[in-house]
């Protein structure tokens, strides 16, 4: 076992995934030479050459249609985008071609395009630099959504994306990139290397995409959420003393429905949190499954807690995080509900 980062965790599957099978293929600005804006692919180049690193032009749609290309000529292609937020150029070869290639053939054809894309806030980077929009793609047919919240998942989620036969969005949460977070902007982060999750195997393992976890076990509330917000969730449940049970999705799509609905049924509250804009977010669409899966065990409506409904701010950040502060504000608001 190492202790490794986030970004760490990522190079790290590529490099096994790399070396275990010829056919992984990286394509990306930046992502050769300079190691990618993160560093995520660091070294990778020089060790495996340019025909495997390939460095791209500033064209994601292009990046994307290549990809898949690649894929459905055999190949395991990895493409990243900077950030997520420019993933839109790419977005109707995502939905037109690779959502729908195994479909529209049939069976005949597919392609295996793992797409990473780092999101949300983190850096300050304002409205072009720290969006969220992992609950676009959830709502294509056809692809797999995955966002992890700490190394190990990181490194197992990502070597289970590149073997995956079906494509996959992989959000990578730009604010742990470095170690986890407490959720209070007053407080330094805590190191990974104190943490027990960032206890990373060196070598090739996976962690089955569509499965979420029991973070925290809890007998009172239900905190179902993903990425950063798992740490905001950790440290609310002992702000506030309440005793939470804290689910990490960790595959957004296809979603893990029985966990969300054994948790819920047990506890009888749930508070659903997430950094994406609050309206038609992905916490819409928990709501809507845990009322239909658990509507008779329940004893307060469910809680919801999210980014608003506005544009990321650069000089605000921290006021539009849902932090601390907001998810405890939360927790006690669902707890004090009949």
């Amino acid at each position: 076992m190492a202790r490794m980062n986030m970004i760490e965790a990522i190079r790290s599957a590529h490099d096994v995934m790399m070396e275990k099978d010829p056919s992984v293929i990286v394509i990306g600005q930046d992502v050769g030479y300079f190691g990618g804006v993160f560093r995520c692919t660091d070294g990778l180049q020089k060790k495996y050459g340019e025909q495997r690193v390939i460095d791209a032009p500033i064209a994601e749609g292009g990046i994307i249609g290549a990809a898949i290309g690649m894929g459905v000529n055999g190949l395991r292609p990895v493409a990243e985008i900077q950030f997520a937020d420019y993933i839109y150029p790419g977005f109707d070869q995502i939905v037109s071609e690779l959502a729908r290639l195994r479909y529209r053939s049939s069976g005949d054809f597919f392609s295996p395009v793992t797409i990473r894309a780092p999101c949300g806030g983190g850096i300050r980077g304002g409205q072009t630099h720290s969006q969220s929009p992992e609950a676009i793609f959830t709502h294509i047919s056809g692809i797999k959504t995955v966002m992890p919240s700490n190394p190990y998942d990181a490194k197992g989620l990502l070597i289970s994306a590149i073997e995956s036969d079906d494509p996959v969005i992989f959000f990578e949460p730009k604010r742990i990139y470095n170690g986890p977070f407490d959720g209070d902007p007053d407080k330094p982060a805590v190191s990974w290397a104190s943490h027990p999750k960032g206890e990373v195997p060196d070598g090739y393992y996976t962690v089955p995409l569509g499965e979420a976890v029991v973070v925290e076990s809890g007998k009172e509330l239900t905190i179902i959420t993903y990425g950063t917000l798992v740490h905001v969730a950790i440290a609310a449940a002992q702000e506030t003393g309440v005793d939470c049970e804290i689910i990490d999705v960790r595959t957004l799509a296809p979603l893990d429905v029985a966990t969300l609905a054994e948790s819920v049924k047990k506890t009888g509250r749930c508070l659903i949190a997430h950094e994406a804009t609050r309206f038609g977010g992905y916490g819409a669409e928990l709501v809507a499954t845990v009322q239909k899966e658990c509507f008779y065990h329940l004893e307060a409506p469910i809680g919801r807690v999210a980014g608003w409904d506005t544009p990321y701010p650069h000089a605000f950040e921290w006021q539009y995080f849902p932090g601390l502060k907001r998810l405890s504000a939360g927790i006690r608001k669902v707890m004090e509900a009949e």
